[in-house]
Order: structure tokens, then sequence, then C-alpha cells
């Protein structure tokens, strides 16, 4: 079983998933953040739910393995934010 966790900044806990939706100028910049996050994801060797629809990409996060949220998610969460600020 899995402990709670806190969702970092931007993010909410829905469905036992950290969950968050972003808005881009236009699906170019969409594309490029998701191009970001995959090296990243790759990285942690852990990888979001995601989807994308011309300028909106919605991101689910939950270690599917153990059944729930764990530090992994929190991890990813926050190297996503990360990528968000740079």
């Amino acid at each position: 079983m899995t402990s709670p966790v806190e969702a970092p900044p931007g993010w909410d806990v829905v469905d036992g998933k950290l969950h968050r939706e972003l808005v881009f100028d236009d699906f170019g910049a969409a594309f490029a953040f998701m191009t970001r996050v995959a090296s990243e994801a790759e990285r942690l060797d852990h990888h979001p739910d995601w989807s994308n629809s011309w300028n909106a990409v919605t991101i689910d996060l939950v270690s599917h393995d153990v059944g729930g949220l764990t530090a992994r998610d929190v991890a990813l969460a926050e190297a996503i934010n990360h990528l968000l600020a740079s």
C-alpha cells in the first residue's frame, strides 16, 4: 500500500493520481514541452499518462505497479514544474 503524498504546487490529486492541465500558445509549444518531459521521464524511469489536443496537455501521474501515488510521482511532477519554470 502507498503512503499519502502531498501534491506539488500546480498539481491536484484527482482519482488517486497527480493531475495537471496546461495550455500553451500553440501546438508546437505543447509538443516541445512534451518532448522535454519525455526525456525527463526516461531519465527517472517513470512515465506519465498524458494527452495532447492542439495547445493543451493533460498529465496524470500514478505508480501503476503499486496501485497508487509514490515519491516517484512527486519527483516527476517536480521535474515537470522545473521544466515549466525554465
